[in-house]
């Protein structure tokens, strides 16, 4: 198989002449190219009036593959590896099922290769199953009236069920592709294999999550959802077991020597109890800002130009920073084409914004968050979680500026730069399913932060043409990108304590659903190495 980069195909070519670009680019008749599939595909719109398609395909053909590679000569042109993922021996001796606390990217991945290698794990996820927890955020939507275990954040799947589906992550490790083969097995679109920007939508994720879970269950795992971690069981510097507590209270022991903390960035409670027990957890920074809605009529013209309507191009995208000196800057994150801006709280008395789209990013404003970096030498203290009881400070805010019934606190941009109240909306109406309170943010997000907003909306201006449009809308606040959180590990993946291993995002491992589920699985191979 050889692997040939940078294919470029015009916006109004056809995919169907690859396979006589790849004969060119291996000086071969095109008859001599036995098969072709796409490894990678991109969007090359830099220059706007010659939009094109970037492709790296991989071939078989007739012949020696490894000759003809040596006679040509070209870095664009290599051999390409077959790619295959296996977990670790399981050298394990003792018969106690491991336990996985959380269901979300991290904990469904590490349930998922746990049981591929029949260890039958028990997952324990405080939220409900995702056919139930579509209905209780509906229902949160409409009527205001939040259900703290199972919510935007809480429940199968995790926050990222709530979401764009984004599966582009910044992290190079080998094992992203699996999770990717892995998303496609269980109902994602094909396209995620070779996307450059591959993403699932909300819509099509709840189908996925749903057949992964019935796989667990397949393989012998058991998820007990409803099910809330209530109490680790440590003896002699050791995990004995957990303690949970069922929907009515109710609470029940399981032994376990290994326990696998996916437990999300957002369930304060459970790192506050992992906090009394002793369990190591330092500060780390993480991001505050507010969700940015533009129309995605705008977005479409400033990064395509002429082809803005044309069918081939879809709902378009950015992903924008700016470094100002003495900063960690300003970027923008999860950015939703076609989307919606969603209130997504987990506690009572607290606003807190996200961003969702569907697969088809068909809706009529795009959305993005606009965040700040923000240092634990920021933070009000040196405790450990001061920035957790920061986050929850600026949520509680925002909750109150709302109007106290989870309405939203929203902003013009053109107000925000000027330092006044918005009092009436422009061209851009705001999606937020529990409306909007038109107000003036600076009365909940920090100085810094606002001055950095300020400062990076007419730097990213100059990137995007419109991105500081006065009617362009702010709804905040974003705070939950990554957690304020580190439980601490070490090389074996595991806490001072062991048997207990820290997961995903909420541990702070992790920063989207690729690198989260990455982590999940290494954290399975860390279990099944663990010689007990």
């Amino acid at each position: 198989m050889i692997r040939i980069q940078e294919l470029k195909i015009p916006l109004e070519g056809d995919e169907q002449t690859l396979s006589a670009l790849a004969a060119k680019a291996l000086h071969i008749p095109k008859s001599a190219v036995h098969s072709l599939s796409i490894f990678r595909k991109s969007l090359d719109c830099r220059k706007k009036n010659d939009i094109k398609f970037i492709y790296a395909v991989e071939v078989e053909i007739d012949g020696d593959e490894d000759r003809l590679l040596k006679r040509l000569h070209d870095p664009k042109v290599q051999k390409a590896e077959v790619y295959r993922y296996e977990l670790p021996e399981n050298r394990r001796k003792t018969k106690l099922r491991p336990v996985v606390v959380g269901f979300g990217p991290a904990g469904m991945f590490c349930a998922l290769m746990l049981a591929k290698a029949g260890l039958c794990p028990l997952v324990v996820e405080r939220g409900e199953p995702v056919e139930q927890r579509q209905a209780s955020v509906n229902a949160f939507w409409r009527t205001r009236k939040l259900d703290p275990e199972s919510n935007v954040q809480f429940g199968e799947g995790g926050a990222g069920t709530f979401s764009d589906g984004k599966l582009n992550t910044g992290t190079k490790d080998f094992r992203q592709r699996e999770i990717l083969r892995q998303f496609v097995r269980h109902g994602a679109p094909q396209e995620i294999l070779y996307s450059a920007k591959p993403h699932i939508g909300t819509d099509k994720l709840c189908g996925v999550v749903r057949s992964i879970r019935e796989e667990v269950l397949r393989l012998g795992g058991e998820i007990r959802f409803q099910t809330k971690l209530t109490d680790i069981l440590i003896y002699n510097g050791a995990v004995q077991g957990v303690r949970f507590a069922g929907r009515d209270g109710g609470e029940a022991d399981f032994e376990t020597d290994a326990v696998v903390l996916a437990i999300g960035h957002s369930a304060r409670d459970t790192v506050e109890m992992l906090y009394r027990k002793g369990i190591p957890i330092t500060q780390k920074a993480f991001s505050v800002g507010a969700r940015i809605e533009h129309s995605q009529e705008s977005i479409n013209r400033s990064q395509y130009g002429a082809f803005a309507a044309h069918p081939k191009l879809g709902a378009a995208d950015y992903k924008l920073a700016c470094h100002p000196p003495g900063g960690r800057g300003a970027y923008t994150f999860c950015m939703c084409p076609g989307g919606t801006v969603v209130c997504c709280p987990s506690e009572t008395g607290t606003v807190v914004t996200n961003g969702m789209s569907e697969f088809a990013r068909d809706g009529k404003n795009a959305n993005s968050a606009l965040l700040v970096g923000v240092e634990p030498a920021e933070f009000p203290s040196d405790h450990p979680l001061a920035g957790l009881y920061y986050q929850l400070e600026i949520e509680k805010k925002a909750f109150m500026l709302g109007g106290g019934d989870y309405t939203a606190p929203a902003q013009t941009v053109g107000d925000f730069l000027k330092g006044t109240p918005s009092k009436t909306l422009g061209a851009v109406k705001p999606t937020c399913p529990t409306g909007v309170a038109l107000c003036d943010l600076r009365t909940v997000l920090p100085r810094r932060v606002i001055d950095t907003m300020c400062d990076a909306l007419g730097k990213m201006d100059k990137m995007l043409a419109g991105f500081a449009c006065p009617d362009a809308v702010l709804t905040g606040p974003e705070t939950r990108s990554s957690s304020p959180v580190r439980i601490v590990r070490d090389e074996f993946f595991q806490t001072q304590i062991n048997g207990i291993f820290p997961c995903g995002e909420g541990a702070g491992y992790a920063g989207g659903i690729i690198s989260a589920a990455v982590d999940g699985v290494k954290c399975a191979e860390a279990v099944l190495r663990d010689e007990h």
